[in-house]
């Protein structure tokens, strides 16, 4: 008779919970608003047993959900908790439910690391500073702003016929974009008919960072190579083997460095989206700011940045009174719609090092069950399955995507 139940998960679910615990122990993260740690484990099932895989994603949404299950993942690791609050039910109505209720009938167990991931050296935060302190190959690139004019002119008169894309028609006044009424004619006198402008813009479909890690190659970005100081922001202690622990870290660099430069290093480091938003105080331009220090927080950085002297602030967002707070000190503000400050981080680090520490994890996982003897087969072969596999999720994005004006071309018509 086995010693093991369907009350058990799998041995290889719990290589994954043990790896994740030793590279980013649960003693790190801010227990006092996050949930941290093991959010499903879904029991085994001998019959419908998963693949040795891991699938790494910032949000667990029900696309992500449906990607797993076709992989046949075993364990999900997913950075933002799905479960906050304590639940009353589970029930299929509610779709972060039904993505959970669905995920353990096929298996398949959560993990959320979260802020433990912000806290470690080495972690979100450490990655953040890394790109903002890296190198582009000389000379290094320096974000340029277009004047209007300059704009204007470099809207594309055609968009790529491959592309998909959003029309609007506006009419106005000399392509300004608002409407002129139709002149009552004088008595005794007919008007004479005059074109109208009508504007036609296309706009691309939601553009957003890819997927591929940083690759350090020498035609990009270098990472932690400018001269700098690094502190930590918010520190966490207690954790024995991971000192230096804390939210946030500051930086200061060693010379000033161009905002051009900060913006191209963080465009190339989080995945060349087409954009992002930043702030700087009125009657500056971004050409002439030079930054000497900066905090970094993933995610929603306020809290920790709050109070922070720095002449940057880069982050994931800021609410608008936040942003303007901030200007209004003279201070510098970056943010990357949120999950995108995060994303980047599990193909460009943790991929690798869960990998890595998994591999070991899971030897020693299969050396263990297999000493307790009285196996049944289906778990012989759990066990002799040697493979390991982790991949980031193809599915996984911000919720936010950056359209952006491709072609505004004036026709004009005759009024009637």
């Amino acid at each position: 008779m086995s010693t093991y139940t369907t009350d058990r998960a799998s041995p290889f679910t719990r290589a994954v919970i043990s790896s994740m615990r030793k590279l980013y122990p649960e003693a790190l993260a801010d227990k006092s608003w996050d949930n941290t740690g093991l959010l499903l484990e879904a029991p085994f099932d001998p019959i419908r047993r998963q693949m040795n895989s891991v699938l790494l994603t910032i949000d667990l949404t029900k696309a992500v959900a449906d990607e797993a299950i076709q992989r046949k993942d075993c364990v999900v690791v997913a950075y933002h908790p799905i479960i906050f609050r304590g639940l009353k039910s589970l029930t299929l109505s509610d779709y972060q439910q039904q993505s959970l209720l669905r995920l353990a009938l096929e298996g398949i167990s959560v993990y959320s690391p979260h802020t433990a991931v912000d806290a470690a050296p080495g972690g979100l935060a450490d990655w953040l500073a890394d790109i903002v302190t890296g190198h582009l190959p000389d000379p290094e690139p320096a974000t340029h702003t277009a004047n209007q004019k300059e704009a204007e002119e470099t809207i594309p008169e055609e968009t790529n016929g491959n592309e998909e894309t959003i029309q609007e028609e506006v009419d106005g006044n000399e392509g300004s974009g608002v409407q002129t009424p139709t002149e009552q004619p004088t008595e005794g006198k007919k008007k004479p008919q005059r074109p109208r402008p009508i504007m036609r813009r296309t706009y691309s479909k939601p553009t957003y960072p890819t997927h591929q890690p940083v690759d350090v190659s020498e035609t990009d970005l270098k990472t932690s190579s400018v001269d700098h100081t690094r502190s930590v922001i918010s520190p966490v202690t207690g954790v024995e083997g991971f000192e230096g622990a804390g939210m946030g870290r500051l930086i200061t660099f060693s010379e000033p460095q161009p905002l051009t430069h900060l913006v191209e290093r963080i465009a190339h480091g989080v995945g060349s989206p087409k954009g992002f938003p930043l702030a700087i105080p009125q009657g500056k331009q971004v050409e002439d700011i030079q930054i000497r220090s900066v905090g970094v927080s993933a995610g929603s950085g306020h809290s920790v940045l709050k109070g922070v002297k720095a002449d940057l602030l880069f982050t994931g967002e800021l609410s608008h009174h936040e942003a303007l707070a901030a200007t209004e000190k003279g201070q510098c503000v970056i943010t990357l719609f949120h999950s995108n400050s995060e994303r980047g981080f599990l193909s460009s680090v943790l991929k690798d090092k869960l990998t890595k520490t998994l591999k070991e994890e899971w030897e020693r996982i299969r050396k263990e069950v297999a000493e307790e003897g009285n196996l049944t087969e289906d778990w012989e072969d759990a066990v002799k399955d040697e493979d390991v596999l982790v991949e980031c999720s193809q599915q996984d994005r911000d919720p936010y995507g950056v359209v952006i004006l491709e072609s505004s071309k004036q026709e004009g018509k005759p009024m009637r």
